[in-house]
């Protein structure tokens, strides 16, 4: 199933001037690190910074903004033309707690400085080959990488539909300390609040199970 939703990613590359048109929009942040530490100067407030890596087409997001107007959001895509879909989406709304980036994780270090509450992290690439774990979000060298990021708590929350990436995952949490505060092999059934993502919405509808797993760490751990 994830070879459907990465061959459409690499078909959306090539949208024509996708950089151009995301520096358009008042929701694209052109240059991150000018707000490295003072994201809050940005948003204009002190409320709390949760960070979406990979935000995909941006419903997640988007949706997360208009549900929690106290909390403010980033999406970060690495794609451009991905990236373009969610502001196309956002272009008509008016919310002044939702910015984007088009950045790779593993370059996080250099857009944030002990500013993060919550990382999610929802149907990332799973990197099945042995030789790639390092891509994955939650390897050990990721998550050595968000150490600095966050403000106080430290909380992951993980949505994928892959067992093997989902298994790997809640090793590697409680590898580098995090307690695993829900865990649920089915998603959809369970009592906790969801907002989904396109790609969520489309195989819950087929009757895939979703994995997911929020994750805490205490602040001098």
């Amino acid at each position: 199933m994830k070879k459907t939703e990465r061959s459409d990613n690499m078909r959306l590359r090539n949208v024509k001037n996708s950089e151009e048109r995301l520096e358009q929009s008042p929701y694209f942040i052109k240059d991150p690190k000018e707000y490295k530490g003072k994201w809050n100067t940005l948003f204009q407030n002190q409320n709390p910074i949760h960070l979406e890596i990979g935000t995909g087409k941006g419903n997640f997001l988007i949706t997360m903004a208009k549900l929690y107007p106290k909390i403010n959001f980033i999406g970060m895509e690495k794609f451009s033309s991905v990236l373009l879909r969610a502001i196309e989406k956002v272009q008509s709304e008016k919310l002044s707690n939702l910015y984007f980036i088009c950045e790779d994780a593993k370059e996080i270090q250099d857009f944030f400085k002990q500013e993060i509450s919550t990382i999610y992290l929802n149907f990332s690439d799973p990197w099945p080959k042995k030789r790639h774990e390092k891509r994955r979000l939650t390897s050990k060298e990721h998550l050595s990488l968000y150490e600095n990021i966050f403000k106080d708590e430290k909380r992951i929350v993980q949505k994928t539909d892959n067992i093997g990436l989902f298994a790997y995952s809640l090793e590697q949490l409680s590898k580098s300390g995090y307690i695993l505060n829900k865990v649920s092999l089915d998603l959809k059934n369970e009592k906790i609040p969801n907002v989904l993502t396109e790609y969520e919405e489309k195989f819950s509808q087929l009757g895939f199970k979703i994995n997911y797993v929020e994750a805490i760490k205490d602040k001098d751990s």
